[in-house]
């Protein structure tokens, strides 16, 4: 941090000392971003801090930001910005990926107090109930990369959520050549099987039915841990412990989305049928640039054996359109392949050079004209994947786990498949957070699905 922005910089800050100190937490990014935020709620709500809607004015606010793209980081900045113009006077603390990757960037945007990095996160309600005085903004950033424990963190019991999201790994060792995410996370750590095991028990007696498992690179779960595991013996864990109603898995690379776990999910009611599996291309040259351990042969293999064993399993995939060299031959190598397999649905991001990745400076850069394009065209095709899917369902009887939150648009009770099809149905508040048998009955063209209690 560089000393002269620092020597005149002094913000006001809110009396915390009051007796309904305020604060709100602004998320971004992906579900261990939402994970940590949910954890640092609990903690602050623990000593004494009362979240508000965003609409009111805190005395805290935190942004856990996300740097993953260029897109990303803008976003983040413009959370930043907002949360101090919507909040004259509220102690302002950055944190997440774009506090540990650019703390100088964010060190430009005047009225900030606090800047820190993933190893600090948890340490927030001792740090704005101390009495350190400016100038502001104070950074407390560790290297990341020497980050050897994994940081445990409040079970995520004060979300907002119906399916809380619970962090059992962190890191990622793979440095896939446009990433950023290993510098942002640092290395693969694991959270104990006990502890996991614990953390949902607690999630259970508290009301929820079920937990998402996620982590930053979650198919490398317990390869860290000694004696060394793996996210198959974990799941073997929770089937035999039978802790809670339903276990949802997220984002889990091809290579480690192994037989053994695809049977496992299979044979147990207690495992979710939805699987999402982070492509990036389906060109085996790019893949292979990209420093991605697969090939499209492999991919599409285990797609088939999904297929196979659990045919109404819901099936997402992450793509990443016009890296450095992605000829309109390699996107077309991408397209036709999610084209001809049981795919559910879509993410589709457009290729964002990251400073300090080799990617960042291959030749062959695609102009954004291009990538634009051939997004679009993947995203239409994400569309009419998940209309197919759900339709499939249509004069179904399926089970939902009604949300806490009623649809915006509709005003109606809104549930979750096993398969990850959101259904809206009419019916009472006292359904919220229960596991109902629903009809499905239309899917309409912007694929809300609608459906009647059975």
């Amino acid at each position: 941090m560089k000393k002269q922005k620092k020597r005149m910089r002094r913000y006001p800050v809110s009396n915390i000392q009051n007796h309904f100190p305020k604060f709100t937490i602004t998320t971004l990014g992906c579900k261990v971003n939402q994970s940590e935020s949910d954890a640092m709620a609990h903690q602050l709500k623990d000593s004494g801090w009362y979240p508000i809607d965003p609409k009111e004015t805190a005395d805290l606010c935190i942004i856990n930001t996300c740097t993953v793209t260029q897109k990303a980081s803008m976003q983040s900045r413009q959370a930043v910005r907002k949360a101090i113009r919507s909040n004259p006077g509220a102690r302002i603390i950055v944190t997440g990926c774009y506090a540990q990757t650019e703390p100088d960037e964010i060190d430009k945007i005047a009225g900030i107090h606090h800047i820190i990095g993933h190893a600090d996160k948890f340490k927030i309600p001792d740090i704005v109930l101390s009495k350190e005085k400016g100038p502001y903004p104070h950074l407390i950033r560790q290297n990341i990369l020497s980050e050897h424990n994994f940081e445990q963190s409040p079970a995520a019991t004060s979300g907002n959520r119906t399916r809380p999201f619970l962090k059992i790994q962190d890191g990622c060792d793979s440095f896939c050549t446009y990433c950023i995410v290993p510098y942002a996370r640092g290395r693969s750590r694991s959270m104990l099987i006990e502890n996991v095991l614990e953390n949902i028990k607690q999630l259970k007696k508290t009301g929820y039915h079920e937990v998402v498992l996620t982590g930053v690179h979650l198919g490398a779960y317990g390869l860290d841990l000694s004696p060394k595991t793996g996210l198959t013996e974990l799941l073997n864990r929770i089937c035999e412990s039978n802790p809670i109603d339903r276990v949802r898995l997220s984002s889990i690379e091809p290579h480690e989305l192994t037989d053994d776990l695809i049977q496992l999910v299979a044979k147990a009611d207690i495992f979710c049928h939805h699987f999402h599996i982070p492509l990036q291309s389906g060109d085996d040259l790019i893949l292979k640039k990209m420093h991605r351990p697969y090939t499209r042969s492999l991919f599409r293999n285990q797609i088939i054996k999904i297929n196979e064993l659990l045919p109404d399993a819901a099936i997402g995939v992450d793509t990443l359109i016009g890296f450095p060299g992605e000829t309109e031959k390699a996107f077309e190598n991408t397209y036709s392949l999610i084209n001809e397999l049981p795919i559910t649905y879509l993410h589709v991001f457009p290729f964002s050079a990251r400073k300090g990745t080799p990617a960042s400076s291959y030749p062959q850069q695609v102009d954004s004209k291009t990538i634009k394009a051939r997004c679009k065209k993947m995203r239409s095709l994400g569309h009419v994947k998940r209309k197919d899917f759900y339709k499939k369902f249509t004069g179904k009887t399926v089970e939902i786990l009604i949300e806490d939150k009623r649809d915006r648009s509709t005003g109606l009770l809104k549930g979750i498949t096993s398969n990850y099809i959101p259904v809206r149905v009419n019916g009472n508040d006292n359904l919220k957070n229960t596991r109902v048998q629903v009809r499905i009955n239309r899917v309409k063209s912007d694929n809300n699905v609608f459906g009647t209690l059975y």
